[in-house]
Formats: structure tokens, C-alpha cells, sequence
């Protein structure tokens, strides 16, 4: 492409909501330049079943956006609000329109979005490979720190896990107090962190379920939220553990075998045979535990924070997730 339809592409670049009728271009889009990037022969069916585009807008129309060219949709990218805690992505542009300044414009409303709500720790994942990726998100204050492994293990049955609840289960009347509770589990994992989003959506789209771990003090030893098969963002035959934390301090160890059982048992009772959650590298002994229990790498990335601080990701920490 000549310099001076480069020059004419990125002037002409429009950054609008994304609405529903966007999104059927928006997931091809995600598709192929995921796809493509990663050298896979027909990256149009790149992610098979598992759907990111849709479920994120739903989740939230009000942080999902579209950079256009003359009025055709060519990118998107979707701000998430877990509290305190605020993380972008999938940011996709259609391949014959990178290195073109669209990632900078789609960069824009997130960072929008995260001064509204206030986030104090701000992430995303990203190809650790990738230079281009890097710089990019340097700009705005973003500094890689450790590998993010996505992992994978075969399902296998196992004894029923105590205290083990749904949220997709309980009433309605109680589910306002688990929401709760959930709050009083992540706050104590890092400050105002809290996932009621991510839980009410799971619900709310019909993507999967969250998985409780009753505590001893009427408080909760775990949580995992979890999608489930095709049409959530785990695909068919998979259980995605999108995020999953223990109470910390003495015995989070074994809490933490604990709602890796859960998550295998509510898998199992899907009669789904795979099981993913993403575990950052920071996080030692829970990787480890992880390892041993027979989970593997089949993709790897690196999170990048503004601040460059640890956040939830410390040897300390017993929690499950990714943000891609």
C-alpha cells in the first residue's frame, strides 16, 4: 500500500460504538486477524465455537467499540470493569489494514472508559513475540511483566466436592447475598476487586455457571466463573474457568485443589471432556499445583499493567484467569 493511501486510511478511521448489527462483521474480523497472525491455514475459523465478540458486547454495549473506514467496520476492541480493577482486549483489526494507527484509535475509548470508572490497576493480555504489540500498549503506560499460560487438561469424574454450590441454582432472593459475599472473597484478593459482572453475564447469556465453595464462617472459600461449550467463550467440549479465586492466608493451598475440583466436577457435569483456565506465571505454587494435577500450556502470552505492579498476580495468590 502506497504512503499516501496509508495517509488516507488513518484520517478517514471513524471510532463509534459497536451495536448489534456490527457484530457478525466485528467476530470475523476478531477471527481472521487472530487467525492470521498466529499462522493458522484457515484463520477465518479460528476459536471454532467459542465466541468472544458477542459475549463481551453483551456483557457491556457501553464499552464496546468499532473503528470504521468509510463507514465499513474494520476493528473493535471492549473494555471490561472488574472494580478496581479494569483490562481490554480482544483488540482485533482486519489484517490488510495493520500498521496503520486503528490499534491507537481503538486504544482511546477504553482508556476513556477507565478513567470513568475509576480503575486502579489497568492490564491486558497480549503476544509476548510480538514488538509491535508491546510498543503499543508502552504507550499508554502499559508494562509487560510475567507469561500468562493458557492451559488445558482432560476432564476426569471425581467425588462430589463439599460445600460445592451453584449460583445458576440459588434463588432469587439469594443470589444478591452471594453476590455479595463473592465481593467480601475478591476484596480480599485485592482491593476492590470484584467480578459481579462477569457473574451476573455468565448468567444473564446463559454461558456457563459459578462455581461457590462454601467456607466454615458463612463466608466463601472460593469462586470460579466459569463458561461453558459452544457459544460461550470456551467452544464445544470445553469448560473455561474465566476466573477463579480462593480466600487467601493459611490454607489457601487447599483451597485452591478445591475449586479445581469443583471446576472439573461442574465440566464433568456439563459432559464436557476439557478443561481451560489461564494461570499466571507470577502465581508459583498455583502454577505448579496446576502442572501436577496434569493441566498444560497450548497458548502463552504476557500481561501487561499500568501501574507496573503486581496486582493480584504474586506468589501469594491462588487465582485463576486471563485477559484476552
Amino acid at each position: 500500500m502506497s504512503a499516501a493511501k496509508r495517509t488516507g486510511v488513518a484520517a478517514s478511521v471513524q471510532i463509534r460504538p459497536l451495536v448489534e448489527p456490527d457484530l457478525d462483521r466485528a467476530d470475523e474480523i476478531f477471527r481472521v486477524a487472530f487467525g492470521t497472525f498466529l499462522g493458522f491455514p484457515e484463520p477465518e475459523t479460528f476459536f471454532g465455537t467459542a465466541y468472544y465478540v458477542r459475549t463481551r458486547w453483551a456483557a457491556d454495549p457501553q464499552a464496546a467499540f468499532a473503528a470504521t473506514v468509510e463507514g465499513e467496520v474494520v476493528g473493535s476492541n471492549f473494555a471490561a470493569d472488574w472494580g478496581s480493577v479494569g483490562f481490554f482486549g480482544p483488540l482485533t483489526v482486519r489484517p490488510d489494514l495493520w500498521d496503520q494507527g486503528i490499534g491507537r484509535h481503538l486504544m482511546e475509548p477504553v482508556m476513556a472508559c477507565f478513567d470513568t470508572w475509576e480503575n486502579r490497576h489497568l492490564g491486558l493480555f497480549t503476544f509476548a513475540h510480538s514488538p509491535k504489540h508491546l510498543e503499543l500498549y508502552r504507550r499508554y503506560g502499559f508494562w509487560p511483566r510475567f507469561l500468562t499460560a493458557i492451559m488445558k487438561k482432560q476432564v476426569v469424574a471425581s467425588a462430589p466436592v463439599p460445600g460445592r454450590v451453584l449460583y445458576g441454582e440459588l434463588t432469587a432472593a439469594e443470589r444478591p447475598d452471594a453476590l455479595s459475599r463473592c465481593r467480601v472473597l475478591t476484596g480480599a484478593v485485592h482491593e476492590g476487586l470484584s467480578l459481579e459482572r462477569e457473574i451476573m453475564a455468565a448468567q444473564a447469556q446463559g454461558l456457563g455457571d459459578t462455581v461457590l465453595i462454601e467456607g466454615a464462617d458463612s463466608g466463601l472459600d472460593g469462586l470460579a466463573v466459569c463458561h461453558c461449550g459452544a457459544g460461550s467463550e470456551a467452544g464445544e467440549d470445553v469448560c473455561f474457568v474465566k476466573f477463579g479465586a480462593v480466600r487467601p492466608g493459611p490454607g489457601a493451598a487447599d483451597r485452591f485443589e478445591r475449586l479445581l475440583d469443583a471446576c472439573e466436577q461442574l465440566a464433568a457435569e456439563k459432559g464436557l471432556g476439557q478443561l481451560d483456565a489461564g494461570m499466571n506465571l507470577a502465581r508459583q505454587d498455583a502454577y505448579r499445583r496446576m502442572v501436577d494435577r496434569g493441566f498444560r500450556t497450548w497458548l502463552q502470552g504476557v500481561t501487561m499493567h499500568k501501574p507496573n505492579e503486581p496486582g493480584y498476580s504474586h506468589p501469594d495468590a491462588y487465582v485463576i484467569d486471563d485477559w484476552r
